[in-house]
């Protein structure tokens, strides 16, 4: 080793010394091995406050907080630097003006050639302003964690980049109904239905949240019990400082509620141009049909005028086809007219059940036999305030379109009922009670297109020359003017329900009121004909009058009807003869009196003596009107 070598190595100490003294960013000094400060530098100065001559042979513990001296913690750390050659660590510690600081420490022993323990070496670094920064990332991080798991109406969690779910929160489990450890490590894709499932819908949502960095969309998800719910999701790429995917941010919310709110404002604005649609239609149809009804008036008067002076027979013919056209022009004015509401009704209270009751025989003779025609009439209904052979002229329109939607061995039920309403449950509607006649069928129903436009006039679905489209439409037209609505109902190879609505009435029905005064008659007999002719005279001799055209029907009757007082009944029919069915409606109202009829001198049973058959009152056809009243005097 050269002089100027050995001059170097014996100021390398001197050096050494001066560069830690010089130090201000580091704390470094050197304790004994009991824990005494024995040196001290500026850097140590600035952080703790103290000078090397208030310091130096103070035991280094005095920088501890009271709480870590009473743990232990600077005894310890020396015994594990002794035995470990190092004790590193973090923690609180104090200034000389009391104030703390956070530190960074490391000690390291010092031993001698023979590796005796001499002594530590202590570097202590103030890093508070990172612990700072560390606990408010922490605490924000907290805050977060705090607020996603707190959120209960927005679904968040994460996702792996697989699509696997990482994480859950408490509103992922108040709409999906699972618990974390139900779904944390499964693929979010168990919330998509099958058919989206097989069509790859989540794998696609994730590429393209993937590919874009965000992918937003709104579909049908299914919750843990099963049921459905309409949900808005969105979700977000997650990647690191790299541009790494390392996983996916979803949100999902629940929004089956708007979704519905959407749809019920759809349905209104779409009533509300359908209203404003028919109203318009009605305005111009019904002039129209004024100023038809005005030329179609001079036709008329002119061809009575020359059917005066008609001589020849062509002629005559001529004009009776002329005058037949005339009335079928004269019956479409009326529809359009009812359509329009500007057809004068002669509104009157009655009962809906018991006008259908005494209208069943028409409704049965429009029909085919293979096609069931059957009736669900409620007893005891309100009245209601409509013109009744409008009504009648309706139903019976409703029942043959239902028979020619109706395939053979088909059924078709008319349906009266009492109902309750809210405000606008149906249609525009106002809130009360109202009663409702229904016909159903089971035909091939009509897709959702058509049943909109089903009560325009002139639409049919039927063939060129099999319906003028107005049908409906007057029906239509008639609830309006009843102070009701019509209702479609239909659904392609499920049938249609027609129903109309008209308002209860407070009052009794006329026929209910009148009740005391004026006799119900049930007439029975399967020749319509017959049926509609006996109607007649009974009617005209003041009663009000039921007619069925079996037995069964009758007992349907009865059933519904108590207040019939008198069965006039043909013996000779089909399905349950005349004596049976009077046998069996005396059993069950015994105070109803029964006149049976027959044009047959025998027919199976005991011929009729005295005027009865087998005890009751009978008489034979054909029979005048002064022989009903000479048979109605002797039953009393």
């Amino acid at each position: 080793m050269t002089a100027e070598t050995l001059k170097l190595a014996s100021q390398e100490p001197n050096r050494l010394a001066l560069f830690i003294s010089s130090v201000t960013d580091y704390a470094i000094y050197m304790l004994s091995v009991d824990g005494n400060i024995v040196s001290w530098n500026a850097g140590a100065q600035r952080f703790k406050g103290y000078a090397a001559e208030e310091i130096v042979g103070q035991h280094f513990s005095r920088f501890y907080t009271e709480e870590d001296k009473a743990s232990g913690i600077p005894e310890r750390a020396l015994l594990q630097a002794a035995r470990d050659g190092k004790f590193e660590a973090e923690g609180w510690r104090v200034r000389k003006d009391g104030t703390r600081f956070w530190a960074s420490v490391v000690i390291d022993a010092v031993r001698n050639e023979r590796s005796e323990l001499i002594g530590f070496a202590k570097i202590t670094r103030d890093i508070t302003d990172k612990k700072q920064a560390e606990l408010a990332l922490h605490e924000s991080e907290q805050r977060f964690r705090l607020l996603v798991e707190g959120v209960t109406d927005y679904a968040i969690y994460m996702l792996s980049p697989e699509g696997l779910i990482t994480n859950w929160n408490a509103g992922a489990k108040n709409i999906k109904g699972y618990e974390a450890h139900e779904v944390i490590g499964t693929s979010f894709s168990r919330f998509y239905s099958a058919e989206d499932q097989q069509e790859g819908k989540p794998q696609a949502a994730l590429q393209a949240a993937k590919a874009h960095g965000r992918f937003e969309s709104e579909g049908w998800r299914f919750r843990k019990d099963g049921s459905r719910f309409f949900a808005h999701v969105v979700i977000d790429a997650i990647k690191n400082d790299m541009g790494e995917l390392v996983g996916f941010a979803k949100i999902t919310r629940d929004i089956t509620e708007r979704k519905a709110a959407q749809a019920e404002l759809e349905k209104a604005r779409e009533a509300l141009y359908q209203a404003q649609k028919m109203e318009a239609m009605g305005k111009v149809t019904g002039g129209i049909a004024h100023d038809f009804n005005n030329l179609l008036s001079v036709v008329t008067n002119g061809l009575v005028l020359l059917r005066r002076n008609a001589s020849r027979d062509t002629d005559i013919r001529l004009i009776d086809t002329m005058e037949r056209a005339a009335q079928r022009g004269g019956t479409l004015i009326q529809q359009l007219l009812a359509f329009a509401r500007q057809q004068p009704l002669q509104k009157e209270h009655q009962n809906l059940t018991r006008l259908i009751d005494s209208f069943e025989a028409v409704l049965r003779r429009a029909g085919r036999s293979t096609t069931k025609l059957d009736f669900e009439l409620a007893p005891d209904l309100p009245s209601v305030l409509i013109d009744v052979a409008q009504v009648e002229t309706g139903l019976l329109n409703l029942v043959v379109n239902a028979y020619d939607a109706t395939p053979p061995h088909g059924r078709i039920v008319v349906t009266t009922k009492l109902v309750e309403l809210r405000d606008k449950q149906v249609q525009k509607l106002p809130a009360g009670r109202y009663v409702t006649l229904s016909v159903r069928d089971d035909g091939h129903g009509m897709p959702a297109d058509v049943a909109t436009k089903a009560i325009e006039p002139f639409f049919t679905t039927k063939e060129v020359g099999k319906g003028t489209g107005l049908g409906l439409s007057q029906v239509y037209g008639i609830a309006q003017q009843s102070g009701g609505d019509l209702v479609i109902q239909s659904k392609e190879g499920e049938g249609t329900t027609i129903t109309l609505y008209f308002p209860a009435s407070e009052l009794d029905s006329a026929s209910d009121t009148e009740q005391a005064d004026i006799e119900t008659v049930l007439i029975v007999d399967d020749q319509v004909e017959v049926l509609e002719m006996t109607a007649e005279l009974f009617r005209s001799l003041g009663f009000d009058v039921l007619s069925a055209t079996s037995g069964q029907h009758a007992l349907n009757i009865l059933q519904r009807s108590p207040h019939v007082s008198l069965l006039f009944s043909d013996v000779v029919m089909n399905d349950m003869n005349g004596i049976e069915l009077a046998k069996r409606a005396s059993a069950a109202y015994p105070a109803l009196r029964v006149i049976l009829s027959s044009g047959y001198a025998g027919h199976g049973t005991a011929v009729p003596t005295h005027g009865k058959l087998e005890g009751f009152h009978f008489l034979a056809k054909p029979y005048r009107v002064n022989e009903v009243v000479r048979k109605l005097r002797a039953i009393g």
